[in-house]
């Protein structure tokens, strides 16, 4: 009689997870439909990876490695990931705030007091919430770190008050990297080698400034030209989609930062349209729920979508921009959650 009914359960597990892997290959083959369309209309140019619970069901590439078109891309190549870069950082302060070696309330002439006396008035917490009043990069004049941090010194007033206001821009993020080596006495890049990457076993990413990497896609736009060389500047990130996902399972499982640390990360300034370091970031119970972060670096695209509770995650990889992932993916969740297309 025990017998039987192992047997029966066992039938009835047998037959769901062929159930499962049917229902997966559908959606797979309407992803590949789907994607076959938009890079035949121009829409995308890179390497796309979907996942559902905890297993890949898509990862494809579609176009070329660069302007001049004649090699195809494969799975293997990396793309800039433009904005969502910025997570990096912003782990990496709460990582050594869990070491106690800073708060994020912790004012930034506190760790470079040789900067203006703004220093007195920015926390970290400014910076990671894009609210400190920091004026802008002076692109122009950038050639280097060390030029972004004397043009720092150069600042002798804040746009706004800090806390008060939002304006997303490069100098919040330059300067977390910049306390980041100064508490921790290593390159930014290195760090986040040694403490982010290596935890969470992604062995294709590199971070600016490199040299002589393997298949990295060039960026390029619609009339064949290349995007200019990158400049040696720290903190750019190039990575395959493989990567990316295994970034996402890290953070969302605690393992680079704890879930208090991942909540205080997530946290924006409140007013719509704004960006915490994760991007669109939403808690319940402060407990993450959603996951949204986009990029973009010259005709770098990139669009990282993730539901943990669902245990879904749709990662766009483009090096020729149009503008169009949040189109795509948006697609691709209405396959995943067995929507019609209108």
């Amino acid at each position: 009689m025990q017998s039987c009914k192992q047997l029966f359960l066992l039938s009835i597990i047998l037959l769901l997870l062929t159930n499962n892997t049917w229902a997966q290959t559908k959606k797979a083959h309407q992803i590949d439909s789907l994607m076959k369309r938009s890079s035949q209309m121009g829409n995308f140019n890179g390497n796309v990876l979907v996942s559902e619970n905890n297993r890949i069901i898509y990862h494809a590439s579609f176009g070329f490695t660069d302007a001049i078109r004649t090699k195809k891309l494969t799975t293997d190549y990396r793309f800039n990931i433009g904005s969502i870069t910025k997570e990096f950082s912003g782990v990496a302060l709460l990582q050594l705030q869990e070491q106690g070696k800073l708060k994020i309330e912790d004012h930034v002439s506190q760790y470079i007091p040789e900067l203006p006396k703004w220093a007195n008035e920015v926390t970290i917490k400014d910076l990671l919430q894009y609210t400190s009043g920091l004026p802008n990069v002076n692109w122009k004049k950038i050639k280097n770190d060390k030029d972004i941090f004397d043009d720092l010194k150069l600042i002798d007033k804040l746009d706004f008050v800090p806390g008060t206001q939002y304006d997303y821009n490069m100098n919040n993020v330059f300067l977390r990297q910049f306390i980041l080596e100064r508490i921790t006495g290593m390159p930014f890049n290195l760090y986040a080698e040694k403490f982010i990457f290596k935890p969470c076993k992604m062995t294709s990413s590199v971070m600016t400034p490199f040299e002589n990497e393997n298949n990295i896609a060039k960026g390029f736009n619609n009339d064949s030209v290349a995007d200019k060389a990158d400049l040696p500047l720290t903190g750019g990130t190039y990575l395959t989609t493989l990567d990316l996902l295994k970034w996402s399972g890290c953070l969302h499982s605690n393992k680079v930062i704890n879930a208090d640390s991942l909540f205080e990360l997530g946290q924006q300034f409140n007013l719509p349209e704004t960006q915490s370091s994760l991007g669109q970031a939403k808690f319940k119970n402060r407990k993450l729920i959603e996951h949204v972060h986009d990029g973009r670096y010259g005709n770098y695209e990139a669009l990282f979508v993730s539901d943990p509770n669902k245990k879904l995650t749709i990662i766009l990889l483009g090096n020729n921009h149009n503008g169009k992932l949040f189109e795509i993916s948006d697609a691709i969740t209405g396959i995943l959650k067995n929507k019609k297309e209108k």
